[in-house]
């Protein structure tokens, strides 16, 4: 009985340009080069596997041999030459496999038939598929007839590898890149192909067949045709993901709903069924990563185009893209691309995935309390915040008057230390600076504020330290003059970071230009504008105090503060680290500790140097 089944990879192979899928940047070019008589002696075609090349060449060398073509610019397919070309009895077109022929001789039989001419046509096509198996003596001998072949010959190679082929032979032809055919163009063409076949599918079977084909038509087809004769007339999308041994995308869905709530129980449940089913961890890992990235695509208008997906699908995705938040989207992707990466040297690579799901669960459950925390009475947040606030108001504000005496306040560990700034008078009287006395944390009932009858003035904003790296009651008490406070600038909250930062900078500085300096300047206290320095020595003391204007000006221009910062240097010398260095000095010091050491250096005429 013969067999009259023939694969949809053959059967709905394109015949015209205007068939050929997701490949119109190189169509149009072939057929605007036929209709202008401007054809190159050399093409090469390259792109991913299944995309069309040899199917282009094929379609551009019947057209150009066809005796009567369209007014369109496609092949008739009535002549003689596209009768020949349709039967495989053409001799005016020649396929060679360059995998199996890849030697000099048969590159030199291919120039010796080069110079025959054609029988029907007006050119000898030659199609080289696989051109990249050739080896390297062959390369070299089909480079003179690459350049400069007969008018009438035309060759066209083809690979999926275009590294591999050497300069000298890109450089002699005209190079056309192929693209990976899109998810949804694979599905319109799957689509077409289904209705003609009367067979009946719904959006998501197809989506999973394009997406696992990758971008190439041949491999869609093949699946095509699995799929159908495991379902039959009818494809369904769980039968079409059994078939063809990948996740479906419900199981990404549930997963995903799962560790957006925190509930790692059920997702390690449904890695063990996605491992029962056959497949790896790494590929279930693989897959979850590709569905977070997707989710992310349908959170901004302008990334919704690379997501591929249409129909009913694409709804599914924006709605799960709704809830989920962006951070933790990105956080998801990076912890899954760190487990895919760590999965191979994992010892059990079983609790290596299940790790990193509960960590997701983690995350997911954090962003959930995030999102419901503003949620709450706002009473509640006020009552957490009230203690802070009531110290606040407590500076502030006079307290009310008592019968009872003052009594004078014992610090307590927890008591914050207050100090009160006045924001008019320079020089506060005692009757104007009231006792404060510590209060415990009042309780939410005892957080409002006394209303006084007079009006309370607005208080100035706080200002930060003075220059001169004491506190505003330094002023106050007179150790800093008035008119000298008025000339100093006040840095801006972010003094201190860029002090902190400047200093680390001024100490390379030092270490470069200064090494003594810089070592006796590694254990500096840097606190607010005050640079303690701790040293050991009188010289280095000395030298210290005579350098101390260079010093101060250095470590200005490091934080970026020149001409706003006036430091005080202090230099104290510990007395533990105060030992002699100079050998006289040594001897002396050794003298008084042990007097028996001068007789002994008399007797032996020692000179103490």
């Amino acid at each position: 009985m013969e067999n009259t089944f023939i694969v949809s990879a053959r059967k709905y192979r394109p015949q015209t340009f205007e068939s050929v899928v997701g490949q119109g940047h190189v169509t149009t070019t072939l057929k605007n080069a036929i209709a202008r008589k401007q054809l190159a002696h050399a093409y090469l075609f390259c792109g991913p596997r299944g995309v069309g090349k040899t199917t282009c060449a094929r379609i551009f060398a019947k057209t150009i041999n066809c005796l009567n073509p369209t007014a369109e610019g496609d092949a008739c397919g009535t002549c003689e030459s596209c009768r020949s070309f349709d039967e495989g009895r053409s001799f005016s077109i020649h396929e060679l496999d360059a995998a199996s022929n890849n030697s000099v001789d048969n590159i030199r039989d291919l120039t010796d038939q080069v110079r025959v001419p054609p029988q029907v046509g007006e050119y000898s096509v030659y199609i080289i598929d696989e051109v990249h198996m050739l080896s390297q003596a062959a390369f070299n001998a089909f480079l003179k007839t690459l350049e400069e072949p007969p008018h009438h010959a035309i060759f066209i190679l083809a690979t999926t590898e275009k590294h591999k082929i050497i300069p000298t032979i890109l450089s002699r032809c005209q190079i056309y890149d192929f693209q990976r055919i899109r998810i949804e163009d694979t599905v319109e063409y799957l689509k077409t192909i289904a209705t003609r076949e009367g067979v009946k599918f719904d959006d998501e079977s197809l989506h999973l067949i394009a997406r696992k084909a990758d971008g190439g038509m041949r491999d869609a087809l093949s699946m095509f045709d699995k799929a159908v004769s495991f379902c039959g007339g009818n494809l369904e999308y769980k039968e079409v993901a059994a078939t063809l041994n990948v996740l479906d995308y419900d199981t990404y869905f549930g997963i995903t709903d799962a560790l957006l709530v925190g509930d790692y129980k059920s997702a390690l449940v449904t890695f063990d069924q996605v491992l029962n089913k056959g497949f790896s961890g790494q590929s279930f890992a693989s897959g979850l990563a590709t569905h977070l990235r997707d989710l992310l695509m349908c959170k901004e208008p302008q990334t919704l185009h690379l997501l591929e997906i249409t129909g009913s699908l694409l709804e599914r995705y924006k709605e799960q893209s709704a809830r989920c938040d962006v951070n933790y989207l990105f956080s998801a992707a990076a912890l899954l691309g760190e487990i895919d990466g760590g999965f191979r040297t994992a010892t059990n690579q079983r609790l290596h995935i299940e790790l990193g799901l509960m960590k997701l669960a983690g995350m997911g459950q954090k962003k959930t309390f995030d999102r419901i925390e503003p949620t709450l009475p706002q009473l509640t947040k006020e009552a957490s915040a009230q203690p802070a606030q009531t110290t606040q108001t407590t500076v502030n504000q006079p307290q009310a008057p008592t019968t009872q005496a003052p009594v004078e306040p014992q610090p307590t560990p927890s008591a914050p230390k207050v100090e009160s700034v006045p924001t008019q008078s320079p020089a506060p009287t005692p009757e104007a600076t009231p006792t404060i006395a510590p209060t415990p944390a009042p309780t939410p009932m005892e957080s409002a504020p006394v209303e006084s009858a007079t009006p309370r003035p607005t208080p100035a904003a706080p200002r930060a330290k003075s220059i001169f790296g004491g506190s505003i009651s330094d002023i106050m008490s007179g150790k800093v003059t008035e008119e000298e406070e008025e000339k100093a600038t006040y840095y801006d909250p972010y003094a201190q970071q860029k002090i902190t930062g400047g200093w680390e900078k001024f100490m390379v500085k030092m270490m470069m230009e200064h090494p003594r300096m810089g070592h006796a300047l590694k254990g500096t206290i840097v606190n607010g504008h005050t640079l303690s320095l701790s040293v050991g020595t009188d010289i280095i003391r000395d030298e210290l105090l005579r350098n101390q204007s260079e010093i101060t000006a250095l470590l200005g221009e490091c934080c970026g503060l020149e001409g706003s910062i006036i430091l005080d240097v202090q230099v104290s010398i510990s007395q533990e680290n105060n030992l002699p260095h100079r050998t006289v000095d040594k001897v002396r010091y050794l003298a008084e500790k042990n007097p028996e050491l001068n007789t002994l250096i008399q007797e032996l005429a020692m000179d103490a140097e």
